[in-house]
């Protein structure tokens, strides 16, 4: 990287540019009126030019993503109107006696908002000084170092505080004596650590917090009454402590809660559930928990997971639970639960897993839903429970006369064999029929050449993995089609083409693009020619609107919620396929180019194939949908110069997961998300969340071992709630505007 002498230059942003080497020591000198910095998501090495202290006009310096060594420059203490620093994600070094300079030098930075340190190697104690930084810091990020000790009092005096995230450290001693006077945190991070003492009643004060995680400590003592004055709290995360007493009324009051993590701790007592509008997930496993399930949690129409494992709730399972439509996950396990299973649980749609194994139930297994997938469900350990499907393998019920139970699997047995004798009279009635009309595929052919100028490069619109697609015009049936003609010299493409005819045979969804017709003959050289003709998407494929390749497509962007119904859309329809059509059919091919998009979003079917083995077929459609995923949101193909080596886009977006989620997603909807937060008063809590969200599911998605992923009813659920909530915050914060 080489700088002239550039004075007039204010602004210069080489973000995500693949740069690497050493960052030019008089940078600073030789941009002297520079403004904003940002050379993050770079290979910059070395250290961190001191240099930078002398362009007294910086307000924003972003140096994050990079591997940048040594100590942080006290010298940025010299740039009074500094308003960001951001040096997160590199291999920067502080320890008890040096390095930690530069905090106290940064306390001339009066203007400073966003300090983010986090992902470093800084050690030893966090000095005093931290309690001189500006009182317009907004913003302390000190995630994943090894800091220790106490957490200095001084830091009280940030009263300005939105978000203090000091997670993944190994701080010690008791919360007492600083964290009252931060009226204005929202967030507050504090989990991966090693606090002791009482959970302060001063956290009941912060009547801003939506965001408070304090798992992964050593906090003992009661769940403080006065946390459900945080009537704006969101998410609550008191897990992995060695918490004790009852869960208090008003904790699990609280309106706007989504997710609520109370497991892993010595809580006792009955649940005091309350009817919530909005909560999610909500785990209370590994627990001390009695009595009942209270029936009113089947009025909580939002939750998706409910964990209560390894407590000692007795009872009925509640019938109401299957009210619950949304519900994905649904542990009972390990408790003292009696009775037979509701059969109501097998109306649930998108319940994938069911886990209710080691308790005292009895009586028939249902069949439907949930229980017609054995890999689905757990019911070891209920000696009392019979019957249900016959891959479960279980004891007859002893009313249940034997032959009834044969006559359930002889259905089953002349099901598949007339489905057999059927596909076989299929095929004899199309082969009679070829012959009869042999003249007609030629014919149909001899149209298509037409239509395409013979196959011309010119009509060419994409290449897939076993041939060409053309745009063409029917001439009598005056519409536009896009053919597909398979290169049978490719391995295995005469078998993709057999296996796509046979599963069209049997698919219908509003977003799968339908075939309208196929051909199979012998070309005027003699050679075989097989084709799928489809209605023709005027507005091209998700690849050109992500990336805008091709002069045909507008200079417009997709905005987020556009994104996120495309990613619903082809969820559900992913969800179809693998869940909805008797045999899971797999896709094979899922990337944008496949995904294409008319008025509606229509996906295209090509090489689906019918899943020889279930799991590991689908999980690989679901690892593809999530880079798909990803590559909407940050707008970067996986296969971008910047991932290379062992920096992938999935590990990419795990370093920058979640307080960077902003500053690496697609500059468009950067943009997009800032005019939104700016145009709400700075209301950003929506955004983010909505892109946490999302970059969770894609992650979810796209873990290395398949049994870790998602399902794509998992999927489907999770998506339609993002979408759910983050339209309905756009369509009330645009109505408190207006």
């Amino acid at each position: 990287m080489t700088l002239l002498n550039l004075h007039f230059l204010n602004l210069l942003d080489l973000d995500s540019n693949n740069l690497a080497n050493e960052v030019p020591s008089n940078i600073g000198n030789a941009l002297p009126n520079l403004i904003f910095l940002a050379l993050g998501g770079n290979k910059f090495e070395g250290q961190i030019p001191a240099s930078l202290g002398n362009a007294l006009g910086l307000e924003t310096i972003d140096l994050s993503r990079n591997n940048f060594t040594g100590p942080i420059p006290a010298s940025f203490g010299n740039i009074s109107g500094l308003t960001l620093l951001s040096l997160d994600y590199n291999m920067l070094e502080a320890w008890d006696n040096q390095g930690w300079e530069f905090l106290t030098a940064l306390g001339n930075c009066n203007q400073l908002q966003v300090l983010s340190l986090a992902y470093n190697r800084l050690r030893g104690v966090l000095p005093s000084s931290v309690g001189n930084l500006s009182s317009n810091l907004q913003y302390l990020i000190l995630t994943r170092n090894s800091i220790s000790g106490i957490v200095p009092p001084s830091i009280g005096k940030l009263s300005g505080l939105i978000d203090l995230v000091l997670a993944g450290n190994n701080f010690t001693g008791k919360l007492e004596g600083w964290i009252g006077g931060m009226k204005n945190l929202e967030v507050l991070h504090l989990e991966e650590n090693n606090f002791v003492g009482l959970i302060p009643g001063d956290l009941g004060n912060l009547t801003h917090m939506f965001s408070l995680i304090l798992a992964k400590n050593k906090f003992e003592g009661p769940i403080p009454r006065v946390l459900g004055k945080n009537q704006q709290n969101e998410e609550l995360d008191l897990s992995y402590n060695m918490l004790q007493g009852y869960i208090p009324k008003e904790v699990l009051s609280l309106s706007k809660l989504r997710t609520c993590d109370l497991s892993h701790n010595n809580l006792e007592g009955p649940i005091p559930l309350s009817k919530f509008e909005k909560l999610t997930e909500l785990y209370l496993s590994s627990n001390r928990l009695t009595g009942q399930v209270p029936d009113s949690m089947g009025q909580c129409q939002s939750l998706q997971i409910i964990q209560m494992d390894h407590n000692f709730l007795a009872g009925k399972i509640p019938v109401s639970i299957g009210n619950i439509v949304s519900l994905i996950n649904l542990n009972l396990s390990h408790n003292n639960f009696s009775g037979t299973i509701p059969l109501t649980l097998s109306d649930l749609r998108y319940l994938t897993i069911l886990d209710i194994s080691y308790n005292r139930l009895y009586g028939e297994i249902p069949r439907n839903g949930v229980f017609a997938n054995a890999a689905a469900i757990s019911l070891d350990g209920n000696w009392g429970l019979c019957g249900g499907p016959m891959d479960m393998h279980m004891p007859l019920c002893p009313g249940t006369p034997k032959r009834v139970e044969k006559h359930y699997y002889l259905m089953e047995v002349l099901v598949t064999l007339f489905g057999v004798m059927s596909l076989i009279m299929l095929i004899y009635i199309i082969i009679v029929h070829a012959k009869k009309t042999s003249g007609r595929p030629y014919l149909l052919l001899f149209s298509f050449v037409q239509a395409t100028g013979n196959f011309s490069e010119s009509k060419l619109v994409g290449r897939g993995s076993y041939g060409s697609v053309y745009k063409g015009k029917l001439t009598q049936a005056k519409i536009q089609v896009a053919v597909k003609v398979f290169d049978l010299e490719m391995k295995c493409a005469d078998q993709s083409f057999v296996s796509e005819c046979e599963v069209f045979r049997n698919i219908r969804h509003r977003n799968l693009l339908p075939i309208l017709t196929a051909c199979s003959t012998i070309d005027n050289g003699g050679n075989d020619f097989k084709a799928l003709i489809y209605e023709f998407m005027h507005n091209g494929n998700l690849d050109t609107w992500l990336h805008h390749r091709l002069a045909c497509v507008p200079l417009t962007h997709l905005s987020l919620v556009q994104r996120i119904s495309i990613a619903v859309d082809v969820a559900d329809a992913l969800a179809y396929l693998h869940h909805d059509c008797g045999r899971p059919i797999v896709h094979c091919d899922v990337k944008p180019t496949n995904i294409l998009l008319d008025d509606d979003i229509i996906w295209e079917t090509s090489a689906l194939q019918y899943a020889q083995s279930v799991h590991a077929s689908t999980c690989g459609d679901v690892y593809s949908y999530g880079i798909v995923l990803l590559e909407m949101l940050l707008g970067k193909r996986p296969t971008d110069s910047m991932f290379d080596g062992e920096l992938s886009i999935v590990s990419f977006v795990e370093r920058n997961f979640r307080d960077h989620i902003l500053q690496i997603i697609d500059a468009n909807l950067q943009e997009e998300c800032r005019g939104f937060m700016k145009a709400t008063l700075g209301k950003q809590n929506e955004v983010h969340r909505c892109l946490v969200s999302l970059v969770q599911v894609a992650l979810s998605c796209s873990r290395l071992f398949p049994r870790e992923r998602m399902n794509m009813r998992e999927v489907a659920a999770n998506l339609h709630s993002i979408r759910r909530s983050y339209v309905s915050a756009i369509k009330g914060d645009q109505a408190m505007l207006r």
